[in-house]
């Protein structure tokens, strides 16, 4: 069985790539803390990169931004390739075919919405909004 769930925050805003006329994709990386505190006291995070296809790639693109929080559910897919030193360098990412949002960073308004600047527009704010119609995609 090849199954993984994970629950964490997007490390960047996740961006749409078209691959042909019916296929798009998106990948991001989800920093997931630890449960416990290190030797210095601070809590360490891992950082998994995550992909998908599809459907569920437009409504994560469309939903999410640097710091939402949210679960996938998926598996885990693993490649290997050759590097220019001429050694197999093995790769790991995780491949969503479900997602729960919990917490998705609230829009600002753009300068034509709402009278502010681009430079205010850009402030990431710490008010967080749930889409109602939205929970849980699936493909």
């Amino acid at each position: 069985m090849n199954q993984i769930g994970l629950v964490g925050r997007l490390t960047k805003d996740p961006q749409l790539r078209q691959l042909s006329d019916t296929k798009v994709q998106t990948s991001f990386v989800l920093a997931i803390n630890r449960n416990y505190r290190n030797n210095k006291g601070s809590v360490d995070a891992d950082y998994v990169l995550c992909v998908a296809w599809g459907r569920l790639a437009e409504h994560i693109v469309k939903y999410c931004g640097k710091g939402s929080l949210i679960g996938i559910n998926g598996r885990l897919h693993t490649r290997s390739y050759m590097n220019k030193e001429n050694n197999r360098v093995f790769t790991m990412d995780v491949v969503a075919e479900s997602v729960r949002f919990y917490a998705l960073k609230q829009s600002m308004p753009t300068s034509s919405e709402g009278g502010e600047s681009n430079a205010e527009s850009q402030h990431v704010t710490e008010n967080f909004v749930l889409p109602e119609d939205t929970l849980p995609i699936n493909i």
